[in-house]
């Protein structure tokens, strides 16, 4: 329970009334006005300018200060006071920060304001202080305000009642889409990226045309965005057409590339944009500390050679790399490549957050400057009814002009008798009294009449465009042509800087392969399932050391570039690189640290994935089949299920299909030897019965060709065979029960494992 302190009443007693309040309702109450102060006035921009409230206030001090395109320069701290004093008191840094990012030019596609010093750059560095920094608005800027003084929009008071701010800009520029814009609430976020305005013209003038257009149309004139660092799009059309049509998605974006021949063959990879919001010195940090921990083995040497320009050289370890894959390689790794968010949450008519389509967005736009049309029509044509009531008082001052000037000499109220006299008005009459004597010689009929002609033309211009939504619609596809013309493809700011492409088709093994040195090594794995990598194919295992109450398992050979598979009790293959595999130095890693693998789960198997083998798998209970081992790949460290089984079943072999028979041993000792081909080929499932049990269960398996005889390792290392003529007692059929094996290991295995000393800890 909570206590909600009521202040004192006069003359009430000091402290005030302590009234007990709910606690949750306590909190329901502020986290909800908090939320909704973060969302309508902190992180979403309005659909209609695409601006939040503090970009808004800038702009609007900036214009109050006279900050024109062609205006001097004024320092920033001037603005940023101002800001902060009138209209958003919530810290001097937060509104210098949000001001410097509308006036850098690889942050906003179109920046807002003019900067005169350093405002960062593309490397990450800050901005000077805002006393050393100067700023005035550029043209962009004075589109967004254009018409702010002819009741364009509504105004309402600031945080002290002592100013009047807007509460949206007229916007005649597509800011929203144009410049983009990024924001986390409560609850929500937004990002949405810049995009080229000439284009978002032609999208807006197919909507004014085709009201009811869809997203998926408009992409016939929006190809994608447009960011102001350049970069490469390799998202496929599908993909970038869902984006826009659903308002959620993202965007792959590259850096862009290319290749400069040297002599002898040689050549360097230069890098000439980047990605939009990665910062250039953070990525060569993140490429020298990958170079330094051999992650790039095909890479020799990476130099930043930038000035105002981007030139980042990557020199490869020899002229034979292939330069595609290299840099797929560094796309894979680093942010060279990135994706760019789309999440188009806004604030529609200024109070109600909503996530939009393009046509959605640039719709809201539209009726934005329809509305602002109407109310700069009307408030000119109030203008010009004022005007024209006002040379309706001239015209009489001129016909009249030396009895208007005697009653003026001669009444003491003036006023009231022209009024009377002349049938005139309070504002006509206002007007003659008000006219500066120097003015009278300039009192022409012709002059008069011919202000008048054009102010009632006009004024019926006015009129008929207010009565007339077509005419409305032509009026404002003539400022979107011209807004077009203004940045148009061929202008230096209006021509697109992103460029689309499709990522190269590359065999993801090749790619894999270039980020680890190829070197041979031998996979060890204990009987309590700790694994490690010795370099090098050691054959010899016997001065391999273990922990107190460990040993040797099983171990095989291949190569850091390979990938392992893992066969566990519970039928699972779990699938792991080789290069990430610990070192042989310890005494390795447990392999549940790189997998989720139950308690009670053992290691059955473990070898290195070929491709295009076959596997035959089998329980303890002796249900098994074959499977490819294509299909054993797992993608997760969850594993992928391959052998179903029924608890306490457990699997317990598997052989890699070599020949045409097959050879099964129980835990009793017996063998059952029968045809391949009687066992299915399966993906995945529980299998058929291969040997039936009394008791116990299954111990080992193989496979071999008939006609080369069932060869199997003893204890002492040596190989023993048994042609098929020999083995003429435990011949039979898939799930007979065999016969006693005479002569095999006793440990009922068919292959012996190599010995291995232990130590202590």
């Amino acid at each position: 329970m909570a206590k909600k302190v009521i202040p004192p009443n006069n003359g009430g007693p000091p402290g005030g009334i302590v009234e007990p309040v709910a606690l949750q309702s306590a909190l329901e109450e502020r986290y909800l006005a908090y939320a909704l102060s973060t969302i309508m006035h902190r992180a979403l921009p309005d659909a209609r300018d695409g601006l939040k409230p503090v970009h808004r206030r800038i702009l609007h001090v900036m214009r109050s200060l006279r900050l024109d395109p062609g205006a001097a320069f004024k320092k920033s701290a001037k603005v940023v006071g101002d800001v902060m004093g009138n209209f958003h008191p919530h810290g001097d840094q937060a509104i210098y920060d949000a001001m410097v990012r509308l006036a850098q030019d690889f942050a906003q596609r179109y920046p807002l304001v003019d900067g005169q010093g350093n405002f960062g750059n593309i490397d990450g560095d800050n901005a000077a202080a805002m006393r050393y920094t100067e700023s005035r608005l550029t043209e962009v800027a004075k589109l967004l305000l254009d018409g702010l003084d002819e009741d364009a929009v509504d105004f309402r008071p600031s945080y002290d009642g002592s100013n009047d701010e807007p509460i949206v800009l007229p916007a005649a520029f597509p800011n929203l889409l144009a410049n983009g814009s990024q924001g986390i609430a409560v609850g929500m976020a937004t990002s949405i990226p810049p995009h080229n305005i000439a284009e978002l013209a032609d999208a807006a003038l197919h909507l004014i045309e085709t009201p009811n257009a869809r997203s998926k149309t408009l992409l016939k004139y929006v190809k994608g965005p447009d960011f102001p660092t350049g970069g490469i799009i390799v998202d496929p059309p599908e993909a970038i057409a869902e984006a826009y049509n659903t308002g959620r998605g993202s965007f792959r974006v590259r850096a862009k590339w290319g290749v400069e021949e040297g002599s002898r063959g040689t050549y360097i990879i230069v890098i000439t944009e980047m990605p939009y919001l990665v910062q250039k010195s953070r990525l060569v940090e993140k490429l020298a500390e990958l170079l330094n921990e051999r992650k790039l083995p095909l890479v020799a040497d990476i130099r930043d050679e930038s000035a105002e320009d981007v030139r980042l050289v990557i020199e490869p370890r020899a002229r034979t790399v292939d330069a595609t894959i290299l840099m797929e390689s560094l796309f894979k790794l680093t942010e060279l490549e990135t994706r760019i968010p789309l999440n188009m949450n806004v604030l529609v008519k200024g109070r109600i957050p909503k996530v939009l389509g393009l046509a959605e967005a640039l719709t809201e736009w539209l009726e934005h400057r329809r509305d602002v049309l109407l109310r700069r029509s009307k408030h000119r044509l109030a203008e010009i009814e004022h005007r024209l009531e006002v040379l309706g008082g001239y015209l009489v001052a001129y016909l009249n002009l030396d009895k208007v000037i005697k009653i003026i000499r001669t009444e003491d109220e003036p006023k009231p008798v022209l009024m009377k006299t002349f049938k005139i008005t309070e504002v006509q009459a206002d007007a003659i009294l008000n006219m500066r004597l120097r003015n009278l010689r300039k009192l022409e009929e012709m002059e008069i009449r011919g202000e008048e002609k054009k102010l009632n033309e006009e004024r019926a211009g006015l009129k008929k465009l207010i009565g007339s939504t077509d005419m409305q619609w032509k009026t404002i596809a003539a400022q979107v042509k011209e807004l077009k013309t203004q940045f148009g493809p061929k202008t230096e700011l209006g021509k697109r800087r992103t460029d689309f492409s499709t990522a190269p088709e590359h065999d993801e093994a090749a790619i894999e392969e270039a980020l680890a040195v190829r070197e041979p090594i031998t996979v060890v794995v204990s009987e309590k399932g700790w694994i490690r990598a010795l370099r090098g194919h050691q054959f010899d295992l016997s001065g391999v050391s273990f922990k107190t109450d460990d040993s040797l398992k099983f171990a095989f050979q291949t190569e850091t570039t390979a990938k392992i598979l893992i066969f566990a009790g519970n039928g699972k293959f779990y699938t792991l690189d080789a290069s990430k595999l610990p070192g042989g130095r310890g005494h390795g890693e447990p392999i549940r640290m790189f997998f989720d693998i139950e308690a009670d789960a053992d290691i059955v198997a473990g070898l290195a994935f070929q491709g295009g083998r076959k596997f035959v798998v089998a329980s303890y209970e002796g249900n098994g089949f074959v499977v490819p081992e294509d299909e054993c790949l797992g993608t997760t460290r969850k594993g992928k299920q391959v052998l179903n089984l029924k608890a306490p079943d457990k699997a317990a072999a598997l052989n890699v299909v070599d020949g045409d028979t097959v050879a099964v041993i129980g835990e009793n000792r017996k063998m059952v030897v029968f045809r391949l081909d009687q066992v299915p080929e399966m993906t995945k499932g529980r299998g058929v019965r291969l040997q039936r049990y009394l008791q116990k269960g299954l111990s080992d398996l193989t496979t071999f060709k008939a006609t080369d005889g069932l060869s199997w390792v003893d204890g002492a290392g040596r190989t023993q065979t048994l042609s098929m003529k020999d083995l003429k007692d435990w011949r039979g059929n898939r799930a007979d029960a065999g016969r006693i094996a005479q002569g095999l290991p006793k440990n009922n295995k068919f292959k012996g494992a190599p010995t291995a000393k232990k130590t202590e800890e």
